[in-house]
C-alpha cells in the first residue's frame, strides 16, 4: 500500500497520473464538468495531496476539510482559483505550473488576433451555409495586422512572446506593466505608455496581466471608448478583466471593431448570451494551452509539485514560499510541546 494518498479533480494526461501513482494512491475524478464542491470537500478529508484545476475554488473550507492536507498542486500557471493566505496560515504548500505554457500560449493569442482581424471564423461560417456566390470585392473586410500597431497590457513571459511574435509582422509595440522593463524595451523596440494611451494609440490591443482585484474589470465602458473605431481586443488571460457587458455593447455599437476571447466572465459563458450572437467576436472554449506536448507537460509539472512535496522537499514552483517559514515554525513549537510533556 502506498503511504499517501492523492485527489486528483479531473483526468489529466496519463504521464503525470503515472508520476503520482509511484507514490500515492491516485483517485481521478472522471467527469466531463468539474466535481461538485460537496464532492471535493469529502474526497479531500482524508488525502495528503490535491491535484485542481483553475475551475475549482479551494478555499478555506476546502482546506479546512483536508485535515491532511500538505499539498495544492494546480494543474496552471494561474492560481486565483485557490486562497493563497489561507493556505501559508494552515502551513499548505501551493504550486503552479509555470513557463511550460508561454510559447503555447502566446501562439493562440495572436493566432485569436489574426483570426479576429482578417475575420476568419465569419468568412468559414458563411462558406458552409452556402453564402459564397462569387468574389466579392468589398467582402470581409478586416484589418491589416502587419505595420500595424499592438498595445500590450501585461508584459510577463507571456506578453513578453506576444510582442516577439508580433515584431515578425513589423508591429509597432506598445505595452503597460507595472514594473517597466527596459531590457525588452531595447530588444524588441517596445515602447511603454500608461493603458490610457496604449488604448487610444492601438489597433490591437491584448491583455497579458493576472486576475486580481486591481485588474478585475480593468477593461470597462470607459476603457473601450478610449480604442479607435477599427481596434480589436483580444483576452487570452483572465475573462473577468474584461467586463462583458460592457464589451457586448461595444462590439453591439460599433465603438470597437471586434474582440478574440479564450476567456470569459462568467465561464463559461452561457450559450444564450447575447454576446455570442454578434459576428464581429471570434471565441474560444479557453484552449490557449491546449497542445499535446503542453498540456503532456503541464501534467507532469503538477505531479512532479506535488510528490516533492509529500516527501517533504520543496515543490520546485512553489507559489507561496513564505509558508515554510510557517511549517518550520510549527514544527519547532510542536517539539518543544513535546519535550515539556516529556519533561513531565
Amino acid at each position: 500500500m502506498s503511504m499517501f494518498k492523492v485527489y486528483v479533480t479531473r483526468m489529466i494526461p496519463e504521464a503525470g497520473l503515472e508520476i503520482l501513482r509511484k507514490v500515492a494512491q491516485v483517485k481521478v475524478w472522471e467527469g466531463e464538468l468539474p466535481p461538485p464542491r460537496e464532492v471535493i470537500l469529502k474526497e479531500v478529508a482524508d488525502v495528503d495531496g490535491l491535484v485542481s484545476l483553475l475551475t475549482d475554488k479551494i478555499d478555506a473550507a476546502v482546506m479546512d476539510a483536508g485535515k491532511k492536507l500538505k499539498v495544492i498542486s494546480n494543474y496552471a500557471v494561474g492560481f486565483d482559483n485557490i486562497s493563497i493566505p489561507d493556505a501559508t496560515e494552515r502551513g499548505i504548500l501551493v504550486t503552479n505550473t509555470p513557463g511550460v505554457l508561454t510559447d503555447t500560449t502566446a501562439d493562440f493569442a495572436f493566432a485569436l488576433l489574426m483570426a479576429a482581424a482578417r475575420r476568419i471564423v465569419e468568412a468559414d461560417k458563411h462558406v458552409r451555409e452556402g453564402k459564397w456566390k462569387t468574389w466579392v470585392p468589398t467582402g470581409f473586410l478586416g484589418q491589416d495586422i502587419h505595420h500595424a500597431t499592438l498595445g500590450l497590457i501585461g508584459l510577463g513571459r507571456i506578453g513578453y512572446e506576444m510582442a516577439r511574435r508580433a515584431s515578425g509582422f513589423s508591429m509597432k509595440l506598445l505595452y503597460y506593466d507595472v514594473r517597466r522593463n527596459e531590457k525588452a524595451e531595447k530588444e524588441l523596440g517596445l515602447e511603454y505608455v500608461e493603458i490610457p494611451e496604449l488604448l487610444r494609440r492601438s489597433d490591437f490591443v491584448s491583455i497579458h496581466v493576472p486576475l486580481t482585484q486591481d485588474t478585475y474589470h480593468l477593461i470597462g465602458r470607459e476603457e473601450l471608448k478610449l480604442m479607435k473605431k477599427t481596434a480589436i481586443l483580444i483576452n487570452s488571460a483572465r475573462g473577468p478583466i474584461v467586463d462583458t457587458d460592457a464589451l457586448y455593447e461595444a462590439l453591439r455599437d460599433g465603438v470597437i471593431a471586434g474582440a478574440g476571447l479564450d476567456v470569459t466572465e462568467p465561464e463559461p459563458i452561457p450559450a444564450d448570451h447575447p454576446i455570442l450572437k454578434l459576428d464581429n467576436l471570434t471565441i474560444a472554449p479557453h484552449i490557449a494551452s491546449a497542445s499535446v506536448a503542453t498540456r503532456t507537460t503541464m501534467a507532469t509539472m503538477a505531479a512532479e509539485n506535488c510528490v516533492a512535496a509529500l516527501k517533504g522537499e520543496v515543490p520546485p514552483n512553489l507559489v507561496n514560499p513564505e509558508v515554510l517559514k510557517v511549517r518550520e515554525t510549527s514544527t519547532r513549537q510542536g517539539r518543544l510541546v513535546g519535550r515539556a510533556a516529556l519533561e513531565k
